[in-house]
């Protein structure tokens, strides 16, 4: 560790640095408020690195300090919780992050761009709205079960039927206000399309995500998503890291000879890791219903996807798959080559 190396533990308005020497010794230490802070992080002085935990603000003062010509280092705050001492302060915070830098093996977060904040934050209000379309059609589902109505399975189906059952007799007190939901329903869906649309204007020109969109299962959101979260391909040594990185690799329980693998461990991202077994599943069926009518015209991608369904049954395969296209993912962006179905990776390279 070399020159001067700052942890700053963030908030919204107080700011807690502590200064430390290449040695680990304490320097000096601040309490600055937000902009006191700015002025503090643009101020003219050597390379600095500045240690941060990876919360909601700290990719924008990472910017503002790269920008200012300094090393920027993210660290996930549950590794810097382990190294907080006795009680909770920000002093005892800021030490904890630092201490945490030290440690050999804790990789740093990337400082995200702007644009790229900017995709994830599209995908997280689409998200919120899909989840609020969610609950307005499954209290509908609820009203129309509990007066005697059968539900179609299929959700434009039952809108349809439901705008028809609300003008009925059983249904006379409550429609108005179910007129209320089905406008909202209405909007909400909107409002996603909407969302959908700027997503694909910002990434209409990135030929990393244009490139993984290719892959069997995965769309523009799945890719847009995975490109946003990674941030840069070079933070993991293989596709394998960013399998386990995703949780999509087994829990492991082992100790001396004995060895036993578990379920998935589910840790990481769960927007991505459910985009990426839910295109899976879709390319799953795909597969299968080329297998059933063009067999000849199956990838050897496809041909894996089937053999593991038979070995393993449908949702064992559907994630096992799922982590195969995160993995080909990883290569493609990596290795700046397009998808192939057919492709024969050579096995003295990890991927």
């Amino acid at each position: 560790m070399n020159g001067i190396h700052i942890a700053v533990d963030l908030a919204k308005t107080v700011f807690q640095i502590a200064e430390c020497s290449a040695s680990g010794k304490i320097i000096s230490r601040k309490r600055l408020n937000r902009t006191e802070f700015h002025h503090y992080l643009i101020q003219p002085r050597e390379q600095a690195t500045i240690i941060m935990e990876a919360c909601g603000t700290a990719h924008h003062w990472g910017r503002v300090a790269q920008a200012a010509g300094h090393r920027v280092v993210l660290l996930h705050p549950h590794y810097v919780k382990l190294y907080r001492r006795r009680n909770k302060t920000d002093r005892n915070d800021s030490d904890a992050i630092f201490n945490a830098s030290r440690a050999v093996g804790i990789q740093p977060v990337p400082v995200k761009t702007g644009l790229q904040q900017q995709i994830q934050q599209l995908h997280c209000m689409r998200e919120m709205w899909k989840s609020n379309r969610n609950q307005r059609i499954n209290l509908l589902r609820g009203i129309l079960r509990e007066h005697g109505f059968e539900n179609a399975a299929k959700t434009d189906d039952f809108l349809r039927q439901c705008s028809e059952a609300i003008d009925s007799v059983e249904l006379k007190a409550l429609a108005p206000q179910m007129h209320i939901v089905l406008a909202e329903i209405q909007h909400l869906s909107e409002w996603m399309a909407t969302s959908e649309q700027q997503l694909n204007q910002l990434v209409a020109q990135d030929e990393i995500i244009e490139r993984i969109d290719e892959v069997s299962g995965i769309g523009v959101l799945t890719a847009s998503a995975f490109v946003a979260a990674v941030v840069t391909p070079e933070r993991f040594k293989s596709g394998r890291m960013v399998s386990a990185w995703l949780g999509m690799t087994p829990k492991e329980f082992s100790s001396g000879t004995r060895r036993k693998l578990g379920a998935i461990s589910l840790a990481g991202n769960v927007y991505v890791r459910t985009l990426m077994i839910h295109g899976a599943r879709s390319a799953l069926l795909a597969a299968k219903r080329c297998a059933s009518r063009t067999p000849e015209k199956l990838t050897r991608l496809q041909q894996w996807a089937i053999q593991a369904c038979e070995r393993i049954g449908f949702n064992k395969a559907t994630v096992a798959l799922a982590n195969k296209m995160v993995r080909i993912s990883w290569a493609i962006w990596k290795h700046a080559r397009q998808f192939d179905g057919n492709f024969v990776p050579n096995i003295n390279r990890v991927v």
